[in-house]
């Protein structure tokens, strides 16, 4: 893939650049686990981690491929609210509408009514998205490809506009039509590949204003969807953005709008073998300036993970009596594993150079736990 460019023109995507201080060498791979393509893929796609920089066109051929599959099915049918002026009854009436255009004596009637079509919301935002990725791709055949469908399923009637992923994360599948979840996740992908690009064009990256409030966001879903689909199958339970209860007594009446929520980001579980992680991600460096300019962990940070754990203790609950924390930062300078054990419970603050290849990220994300479960 071509130089990704963010807003004060440092390269953060197929080449080495940086995010604020955060030093990242492609942040196509962030997003790829933090997308549902990666959970619906799994393990079984092991080119798009080997291939950073081609994962624009890799997604594109997996959304071409399961696009086609789904034409040469049919597409996935949905009821769609219309209103038109007919000759015969269908649906509601239109009163107002009939009588102030005086149909009746024409011998027409305005109705409203619901008619079942492939103008779904669902594959409009394909539709847009094959669009999209068509701008996006360096393989001129595979461009065409993708505008090739994307006309197709005009022609088929997919015309209306498409929806934006806010309300896309609001689609639920059945039973169905659960062959379009690889080519939704696909398109979901695609969309937050393009979204950077859309005041700049294919290869030149004009980042928001708020670029590290993005890429944190990013960095906690790519966190938190990498262990979702790596830990999983070996029997760990995975939860991303629990909210924990403190063990109040004696609450006054209004303390409860008031006190604060504690939120995590990851919670790692192993029943068999009795380990819990609780896991919170920061965008940001490690250490900051001290006493005298000593540099230190961020003391809000060791104090938020220091209630995350003795908070959920003394339930009867012997994962939380045990259970160890994480704190998890890009590296920036300098790389950092270190633990103590307070109180009981182990604490490991560690980092992930995000200047590395793709499969040394994968190791240092797998190694980071497997040294917090037995420390």
């Amino acid at each position: 893939m071509g130089e990704t460019i963010v807003s004060s023109g440092q390269v953060v995507a197929g080449g080495l650049g940086v995010v604020g201080r955060i030093p990242i060498r492609n942040l196509w791979l962030l997003m790829l686990y933090g997308s549902d393509l990666f959970r619906v893929l799994g393990d079984t796609k092991v080119t798009l981690e080997e291939m950073p920089d081609d994962i624009p066109d890799l997604v594109a051929e997996i959304l071409a491929h399961a696009v086609e599959v789904r034409q040469r099915r049919h597409l996935s049918l949905g009821y769609q609210r219309r209103h038109a002026v007919l000759c015969r009854v269908r649906g509601r009436i239109d009163a107002l509408t009939t009588e102030r255009r005086r149909l009746l004596s024409r011998g027409l009637i305005s109705c409203r009514f619901e008619e079942l079509s492939v103008d779904t919301p669902r594959n409009r935002f394909v539709r847009a998205a094959l669009e999209s990725v068509s701008r996006l791709v360096l393989r001129q055949d595979l461009a065409h490809r993708c505008r090739l469908l994307a006309n197709f399923m005009r022609s088929m009637g997919v015309s209306g506009d498409a929806p934006t992923i806010r309300q896309m994360s609001l689609d639920c599948f059945g039973r169905h039509d659960a062959d379009d979840r690889l080519m939704v996740a696909a398109a979901k992908l695609v969309t937050d590949l393009a979204l950077p690009t859309e005041a700049a064009g294919a290869n030149s990256f004009a980042m928001p204003d708020r670029d590290e409030v993005w890429a944190r966001r990013l960095f906690e879903r790519a966190i938190g969807g990498f262990y979702e689909v790596v830990l999983t199958p070996a029997g760990w339970e995975v939860r991303r953005g629990r909210t924990l209860e403190w063990q109040t007594d004696h609450a006054t009446s209004g303390i409860g709008a008031i006190l604060p929520q504690m939120r995590t980001d990851i919670v790692l579980t192993h029943r068999p073998s009795g380990r819990r992680i609780v896991i919170d991600t920061k965008f940001n460096s490690i250490l900051t300036n001290g006493w005298y300019k000593q540099e230190t962990l961020r003391s809000a940070y060791v104090y938020q993970m220091y209630a995350y754990l003795r908070s959920q203790g003394g339930r009867g609950d012997a994962l939380a009596d045990s259970a160890s924390g994480l704190l998890l930062h890009p590296a920036v300078d300098q790389m950092m594993d270190e633990a103590v054990s307070i109180q009981g419970h182990v604490v490991r603050f560690a980092t992930v150079d995000l200047a590395a290849t793709a499969s040394e990220i994968r190791d240092r994300l797998l190694c980071v736990i497997r040294l917090n479960a037995t420390a």
